[in-house]
């Protein structure tokens, strides 16, 4: 009479699951936004700090660059420090990701949220 119920509990035991991974991908989305990565362009005359989540949040550019006859110089320099910090947040990004997967026994690679 009692045949299904074992199929509940298994069931209760996925929800359970569920609402584990879902806080810690919580936990690790605010994570993400309080570390930062640095991106460098031009021998570091020009930095930019990101978030892991791919926020800009700050801009260092060396005042030696600033020569007017070069405007498109410190543009592109600009342009390459933001492109190496978000490439560098995205790697952070996919690195704490496998790192959530791996401690809940799931294969590294595999994509979260689903």
């Amino acid at each position: 009479m009692f045949k299904g119920l074992g199929g509940l509990a298994d069931m209760g035991k996925m929800m359970k699951a569920a609402q584990e991974m879902q806080g810690k991908m919580v936990e690790l989305q605010e994570e993400l936004g309080r570390m930062t990565v640095v991106g460098e362009s031009g021998a570091g005359l020009v930095k930019a700090t990101s978030t892991a989540k791919g926020e800009l949040v700050g801009l260092d550019v060396d005042p030696s660059i600033f020569n007017p006859d070069e405007k498109e110089v410190v543009e592109d320099l600009i342009l390459a420090a933001i492109k190496d910090a978000q490439s560098r947040a995205a790697e952070k990004h996919k690195d704490e990701m496998n790192k959530l997967t791996e401690s809940m026994g799931l294969p590294a690679d595999m994509k979260l949220p689903f």
